[in-house]
């Protein structure tokens, strides 16, 4: 991918988090408790208050998030957020759900959904989450160590505005630090697979 580092500066909020620190060029994000993104589904609830750095996603460009795998807080969650407005959005992210991390997303279209396979061997290492905008399709890759793998392919309206960026949320607990450390953006994936 031909590609250029986003400065932690390059977008905007969707909320503001509790504190932020450049550390070293580590960006170290602490979330508020009961921040999160979720639309109706099987809880019955809509929660639209999650922490997400957004900047202009145009089609044909892929963003990339990296991020430590650190956090133990069940549902504590870190990745890359793709946002249209509160009833189209996609979330991709590690998540911590029922005692292990959980790389996963969630995909909004006025419902969520979720979707998600477990990644105990990546606990502690850096963590990279790649979404590729290509006309009516958005592609979740994710990776470790090693080579990116597949983890959705996701149904966009390519009528509606998109941004996207880092996001974290904390649906649970009170002491989530996210410690992201490159946001990139460059040219969509060139085929599916």
């Amino acid at each position: 991918m031909n590609s250029r580092s986003l400065s932690w500066t390059s977008g905007n909020w969707s909320r503001d988090p509790v504190s932020l620190e450049n550390n070293e060029g580590h960006l170290l994000v602490k979330a508020a408790e009961g921040s999160d993104w979720w639309r109706n589904t099987s809880y019955n609830f809509v929660h639209d208050d999650g922490h997400a750095l957004l900047r202009s996603f145009d089609d044909g460009t892929a963003m990339e998030v990296t991020f430590r795998l650190n956090y133990t807080q069940n549902f504590d969650q870190c990745g890359i957020f793709v946002y249209a407005d509160e009833e189209n959005w996609t979330k991709a992210s590690v998540e911590q759900s029922d005692g292990t991390p959980q790389l996963g997303a969630v995909v909004t279209i006025n419902n969520s959904d979720w979707s998600t396979a477990p990644v105990s061997e990546w606990f502690g290492k850096l963590v990279t989450i790649r979404a590729s905008r290509q006309g009516n399709a958005l592609t979740i890759r994710a990776k470790s160590d090693g080579d990116f793998q597949m983890v959705r392919v996701a149904p966009l309206n390519e009528n509606l505005l998109w941004q996207a960026g880092p996001y974290l949320c904390a649906p649970t607990g009170p002491n989530l630090i996210g410690e992201f450390t490159s946001w990139t953006i460059g040219d969509a994936d060139s085929s599916l697979h």
